[in-house]
């Protein structure tokens, strides 16, 4: 029996984690997705698109570019595991911040970069990780950092791609994963 069986056959319910959320758009959602699953302290990941201008959009729609919204990753994640600051910092290492409405081979607006945030208090947090990445590059960053307009879930086959298709297609290197399995948020795991 599991330590949850145990405490729930004993009557003592298990307090949950709080959590925290934030929205990334990285380029084409199936390998951005995969990419946080892998870090710990990421509880949750959905695929879908955010900050467009129609009402319940389908992928087909999305994909013609015309309906202003941006493969986007839900991801949920527990604050005293990964720090907002950490998870951006790993979202910065996954994309070229500099590409506008391109990442990898994918090129068109639904692929654009950015940081949605529905928590006010998160900003100070992005402006610090821009201001600091912006100091690697000559050029602009190109990622968008605006508070959520709206998101809808994408089609089931979209969810967990990679995990469904391992030989699926993906912008993103198979070294990356890899780095995200073994990231550790230190200044989380010190405490």
């Amino acid at each position: 029996m599991s330590m949850i069986d145990d405490n729930l056959m004993s009557g003592q319910a298990e307090t949950p984690k709080p959590t925290k959320d934030i929205y990334l758009a990285g380029g084409c959602f199936w390998g951005t997705e995969h990419y946080f699953k892998q870090i710990e302290g990421v509880a949750l990941t959905e695929v879908g698109f955010a900050n467009g201008h129609t009402k319940n959009p389908t992928y087909k729609e999305v994909y013609t570019d015309q309906t202003g919204f941006a493969e986007t990753v839900f991801v949920r994640f527990y604050p005293d595991v990964v720090s907002l600051e950490f998870l951006l910092r790993m979202f910065f290492k996954a994309i070229d911040p500099t590409s506008l409405n391109k990442q990898g081979h994918d090129e068109g607006t639904r692929y654009r970069t950015g940081i949605y945030y529905t928590d006010p208090a998160d900003l100070p947090v992005i402006e610090k990780v821009f201001a600091e990445e912006q100091n690697n590059y000559e050029q602009p960053l190109a990622v968008e950092k605006l508070p959520l307009q709206n998101f809808y879930t994408a089609e089931e086959y979209h969810q967990d791609y990679l995990d469904k298709n391992p030989d699926g297609y993906c912008h993103l290197p198979l070294e990356l994963f890899k780095f995200a399995k073994q990231a550790k948020d230190n200044k989380r795991n010190e405490q």
